[in-house]
């Protein structure tokens, strides 16, 4: 079973930074696209950063310049580093993960895999 961990959430000042980490345990094949979202409270989901397995990145505008998404493959993880934190990043961020998990048989699966959420509070 492929299970992802988030972790690096917590309380800062505005104008500050967090790490966050999206850590993939379990028995599986790779892990390809990763994603990473976030929930305020009152508010739809929103997709923030995006690093495909070769490492291209994308970005929502307003995290643009302050945000950067990078994976360690090595370790399977991906992290999301957050700078020049406002009070507006304040949400529930969670990755996503397209895994590919592969069979005794050799079957290879695709596998939609969610963390658990990290809560990032961001004071004024």
């Amino acid at each position: 079973q492929v299970q992802l961990v988030e972790s690096g959430g917590g309380l800062v000042q505005a104008g500050g930074s967090l790490r966050l980490s999206c850590a993939a345990s379990g028995t599986f094949f790779s892990m390809n696209a990763v994603h990473w979202y976030r929930q305020a409270p009152g508010k739809q989901r929103e997709l923030v950063a995006t690093i495909i397995s070769h490492g291209s990145t994308n970005y929502v505008d307003s995290v643009k310049g302050r945000f950067t998404i990078s994976r360690d493959n090595a370790k399977n993880t991906v992290y999301l580093q957050m700078n020049s934190l406002k009070p507006e990043d304040t949400a529930v961020y969670s990755c996503n993960a397209d895994i590919t998990t592969r069979s005794n048989g050799g079957k290879f699966r695709s596998l939609d895999a969610w963390g658990q959420g990290t809560l990032v509070t961001v004071s004024s």
